[in-house]
Formats: structure tokens, sequence, C-alpha cells
């Protein structure tokens, strides 16, 4: 079993792939055919699954998949949001590079099946799995979907969401199989393994620091901060300045700080002044020993974030990042304010006084504290990642998997008249989106 993921970037792309990644590798394909032709392949299915994640050299992808014991190669792919007219163009102009340079991969690997997850590389890889007839998934994990995801929309096999509204936003195939379409799944937004074992060990515990409404203190108040993969100056900045009305508290508190590598000696040199017992990092690889540990968490409001703290069923102060496309982050919290799991402090409404009262509050209401556990842990969806391998599986297994090759002879751009077609297709929805949509295809 072979299986390529593409995308990354960011943490909220990467890290449900990831999670894809492990359950592939945790679930023995058995189910599947040892003498099969899945793909147009003559590979047996028993021995390992190989995963191979394409991305880009300037993702975090390049530092994180390494760690996490998986191959990873590279294309050339960049965004357009937020650069001036010249670097928009460029970056345009990669396009049919990182598609030529995933074809090459691609016809390396001849992988069973292609998984996009959102991201700069996720759409050259997935248009060069059309173009050679690679079975093509997608997983999106926020409410609005990203450009990227839209388009390969009209080619997927199946498109995996973590909303239920999200699958209107999907343009309708461009083609369909007999007798069987395109299909939007609803799982949820994939979990890294060790989170999810991370939740079912604390299913049972309700607050690891004391019982409800019990004084004094019996293990420290432990705080969970961080504000995504590159951290948030404003969290950062509001949690510094804030120190000083919880200074009465310090010997109760212990702080997890991921910071970033910019803030990281500021935040670390915040708690020492005053003489906070903390941990502080640029960026903490082994999230889901944090998340144990944490009593209370605070930070961004990423699809990916709530998906993992609902996952471990832990009580949040929610900060959305202000500039998330269509506002989605504020949309996420508020599903959650509303589910009574979380609290939430708009962005603009952020101060060092307001996050420390909310702390404050929590700290000292801990029947509260335990009924936004409780709220959280219903909301949580562990086995997503599970659920999006055995539909993967099951749509090799079928004999109808769209644009399947019948041979892997026959993977190759050889087939021009074929190839030519499916290149116009894709590029007709690219500047489609460009020019109507003011959107782009990499921009994830």
């Amino acid at each position: 079993m072979k299986v390529v993921i593409a995308g990354g970037g960011t943490g909220g792309h990467l890290f449900p792939g990831i999670a894809i990644a492990q359950e592939f590798k945790r679930l023995a394909p058995e189910s599947l055919p040892s003498n099969g032709s899945i793909g147009g392949s003559n590979r047996g299915r028993e021995g390992s699954t190989e995963v191979l994640f394409v991305g880009t050299e300037n993702g975090i992808e390049s530092r994180i998949v390494p760690r996490e014991g998986f191959e990873i190669r590279y294309i050339s792919a960049e965004g357009l949001k937020g650069r001036g007219i010249l670097k928009k163009v460029k970056s345009v102009c990669k396009i049919p590079i990182g598609i030529i340079q995933s074809i090459k991969i691609l016809n390396s690997f001849r992988p069973d099946i292609v998984i996009g997850v959102g991201g700069y590389a996720s759409g050259a890889v997935g248009a060069a799995s059309f173009l050679l007839g690679y079975p093509l998934v997608i997983q999106e994990q926020n409410l609005f979907p990203g450009v990227t995801n839209r388009i390969l929309g009209r080619f997927a096999n199946l498109i995996f969401t973590s909303f239920e509204e999200t699958g209107k936003f999907f343009p309708a195939p461009l083609i369909f199989k007999k007798g069987n379409g395109r299909r939007v799944c609803l799982t949820g937004n994939p979990i890294r393994r060790g989170i999810v074992e991370c939740g079912r060990q604390n299913a049972d515990i309700e607050l690891q620091f004391s019982a409800p409404n019990s004084s004094p203190y019996t293990v420290k108040f432990t705080i969970l901060i961080f504000g995504g993969s590159q951290g948030a100056h404003s969290i950062n900045k509001a949690m510094a300045d804030g120190l000083e009305y919880l200074a009465k508290f310090k010997d109760s508190i212990f702080i997890i700080h991921q910071a970033g590598i910019t803030d990281c000696e500021f935040v670390k040199k915040s708690y020492e002044k005053i003489g906070f017992e903390s941990e502080v990092v640029p960026f903490i690889h082994n999230m889901a020993d944090s998340y144990k540990k944490a009593d209370l968490i605070i930070c961004r409001a990423g699809a990916t974030t709530i998906s993992e703290i609902t996952a471990c069923g832990k009580a949040s102060i929610l900060i959305p990042f202000p500039f998330a496309a269509n506002n989605h982050q504020e949309m996420n919290a508020h599903v959650l304010k509303d589910n009574g799991a979380a609290e939430m402090i708009i962005e603009k409404d952020l101060s060092g006084e307001v996050l420390a009262n909310k702390i404050l509050f929590l700290m000292q209401s801990r029947t509260r504290l335990l009924e936004m556990e409780r709220g959280s842990k219903k909301m949580g969806k562990p086995d997503a990642a599970k659920e999006i391998v055995e539909q993967c599986y099951e749509l090799l297994k079928s004999k109808e998997t769209g644009f399947t090759v019948q041979d892997s002879e026959s993977i190759n751009i050889g087939n021009y008249k074929k190839i030519s077609h499916r290149f116009s297709q894709i590029f007709k929805n690219i500047f489609f989106s460009v020019f109507l949509c003011k959107s782009v295809f990499i921009c994830g």
C-alpha cells in the first residue's frame, strides 16, 4: 500500500495529514486483496504501508514531517495572499512547474491513492494525480474550504469535511462516474494518534488539579498557551501584561507556553521577572503530553486546534485570529462557547487584565471548569482519522474509482490526448477562480 499526502504550509493543514498517515500505518491493510490491482498496480498488499509527504521547503512540513518518521519530497509552490503584483505573477508561473515536479514524483513513487490536505503543495500534486489517473481524495479542515480544495473538489473521488455545512461550498464535479459520483463525507478533523490517546486516558478524569470548589490547591493549576505553529504576538503580549494581575496566585500556577521563535525570550523573561514557574519554548513537538497536563488552554480557534481540544475534552479560552478567511475562527469559537465548552475573547477586546480575569474566574469556579470539560468532550470526534482511512480503503477496493489507470505501465505522460484534455480542464478552473472569483489556485 502506497499513499501520498500533499500539502502543509501551516500546522492547521499539516497535522491532519500526519494523523491520516499515522492511521494508515496503524491499520493493517488485510481488507485489501493481496494480489489486487488497486490503482492499476500489481503490487501485493502485505507488509507495511508506505507514506510519502509532498510539500514545500519553506513550509512547516520540512521540519515536522521528518521528526514524525515520514519521508517527504519538495516541489515549487507559493501563496499569493498579501503579495505584490510581481510576486503574484511569479507565484502563478510556478503552478505548471509544481505540477510537472509532482508528475515526476508520482511516476516515481506510484501511489495507490493521493490525499490533499490543503496548502501550497496540495494543488499541484492534486492536479498531477488527476492527470495521471490516480484516485484523489481531499480533506478540508475548515467550515469554508480554501480555494485549492474547492478546485480539487471538482476532480476528487472523495471529499472529507469537518463540518456538515461545508459540503455546499464545493462545486459540482466536472466528471461523474457512471453510477457513483463524487462523495462528500462528514468525518470530523483527523487528530494525531498521541492526542487521541490523551483524550481517552482523560475520559474518566475531570479535574487534574483539585476536586470542584476545594481549597487549597492540591496540584498546581496548569495553563497551556499557544497561538498556532508560529506563535501569536498578541496572545504572548496579553499574557505577559496579565501576569501582574495573577501574581498573587503565582505559587499555584504552572504555565506551558509555545511562544514562537520571535517572542520566546521576551515571554520567558516576563515569567522569570515575576517568579512564575513556566516552560516556554518556540514550538511544542510533544503536543499530546502538553494537552494531558493542561487544566486550561489559551489559544486561537483554528479548525485543527478546536478538534484537538475537543478530542481531549479540555476547557479553553479561545482568542480567534481576526484575519482568518471568512472570519471562520470566530465562528469556530462561537460554536464551542454556545455549547458551554469554552470562553471567548475577541482580539479587539484582548488585554492583560481581561485575560487574567478570565483565568482567575475559571481557577476559582471549578464547577464551571468541569462543565466546560464535559461540553468539550461531547463535541470531540477522536475517530476521524480512522474513518477517513477506512473510506479510502473502501474506495480502493471498489472497481469504480473514477480515473483509475488500468495498469502501472500506462501511468506516464505519453497519452498526450488524455493528458492535454485534463490539463485544459484544470487550467480552465484555475483561471476561472483567478479572474472571476478573485481567488487563486495555490493560496490554500
